[in-house]
């Protein structure tokens, strides 16, 4: 069973504070959507509107075609997964996983058969007899989501379910949750901060910017074609590179200056009109600038830092005032203080009203 989720209209206030302002929101069935923003961006409180535990705000929330605005959460036909297991430590991961149905009065052959099945899709079934204290922290949270599975719900609330994991388990507990949408096809709607977990996660993000959406879309989308330099500077490790320029405009043809070199800006990438002598904000990602390689563009620059992390090497450079960052495949050695050539790609380069932070 699986249903969509439709936001309506849906403002947030806390006394004369508004922490979400007109959410539009289309979750289709057995998509699964990522709510990504910083703290305090309201992206769990409109989980928790979506939810029923908070109220008192103005706008529709719909599920499967269904208006629950103001119905009581256990008749929205959800189940959620949060940041705490709430496991009971005296009980069984089985007796765990059941004890809704329990509440509830379910069969004991029915509760039986669901529980089963989700122990078996969890990869739980050899564990269906320890306790909790007898599990490691993924165990226990995929417990926790096979408590919320067998409720058989229209859609999955996640709130930051793996903020309490180490590195490593994240890793993991990502590839789990991953493979369980994938077995179930479920509708899920994710909380995170972390933007690993939303681009490994998603096909829809949605991210969140003081209570507003600023922009939503696929990962790829997000990363490649942000609309803001906000979404363009929150997506991506290391954060994308930005730079205030100038613009010449001639004859239809744009260019700007870079560290003394100029290099024209082709016109495919930039998306509205733009004028002789305008202010922007260029920006590019890290992996679109080379270390001694020759392009269409080249500059050069002092190396303040090198940081290998194995897998891929992290290079910062003097740039004016500030640093440009740029990274290589494997691991390099970079000497601080030698001055080195930077070859920029300009396809890759975006523009950025540097007041209103849109793109140009």
């Amino acid at each position: 069973m699986t249903g969509g989720v439709s936001i309506k209209n849906l403002n947030k206030s806390f006394g004369a504070i508004t922490v979400l302002h007109d959410i539009e929101l289309e979750v289709e069935p057995g998509e699964f959507v990522v709510l990504l923003g910083e703290s305090g961006c309201g992206k769990s409180t409109l989980l928790r509107l979506v939810s029923g535990l908070e109220e008192d705000h103005e706008g529709e929330v719909w599920i499967a075609d269904r208006d629950v605005t103001y119905s009581d959460p256990k008749d929205r036909s959800i189940a959620m997964v949060f940041q705490s297991y709430a496991l009971y430590p005296h009980m069984s991961v089985f007796d765990n996983i059941a004890f809704g149905m329990k509440v509830r009065k379910t069969p004991k052959a029915e509760i039986a058969e669901r529980v089963t099945r989700a122990a078996e899709v969890l990869k739980l079934d050899h564990l269906l007899d320890r306790k909790p204290g007898q599990l490691s922290g993924g165990q226990r949270q995929r417990v926790a989501i096979g408590r919320a599975m067998v409720r058989d719900p229209e859609v999955f609330l996640f709130d930051e379910p793996l903020s309490n994991l180490d590195a490593k388990l994240r890793g993991e507990m990502r590839a789990e949750i991953k493979r369980i949408h994938q077995t179930l096809q479920a509708t899920i709607l994710y909380v995170t901060h972390d933007q690993i977990e939303a681009m490994t996660l998603a096909d829809k993000i949605v991210l969140l910017n003081e209570g507003r959406i600023e922009q939503l879309g696929s990962p790829i989308s997000l990363y490649s074609d942000p609309d803001t330099l906000f979404a363009a500077r929150f997506i991506g490790t290391p954060e994308i590179n930005t730079l205030p320029v100038k613009l010449s405009v001639k004859d239809d043809a744009v260019s700007t200056v870079v560290n003394g070199v100029e290099f024209q800006l082709p016109r495919n990438r930039i998306r509205g009109r733009v004028r002789d002598g305008m202010p922007a904000m260029l920006a590019i990602r890290p992996e679109f600038l080379d270390l001694n390689r020759d392009g269409a563009v080249t500059t050069e620059h002092k190396v303040i830092m090198c940081e290998p992390t194995g897998s891929e090497t992290y290079v910062a450079l003097q740039q004016d005032e500030s640093q440009i960052r740029l990274k290589i495949p494997g691991l390099a050695t970079v000497p601080v203080g030698s001055m080195q050539r930077v070859a920029w790609d300009p396809n890759e380069v975006l523009l950025f009203d540097p007041g209103s932070g849109y793109r140009l």
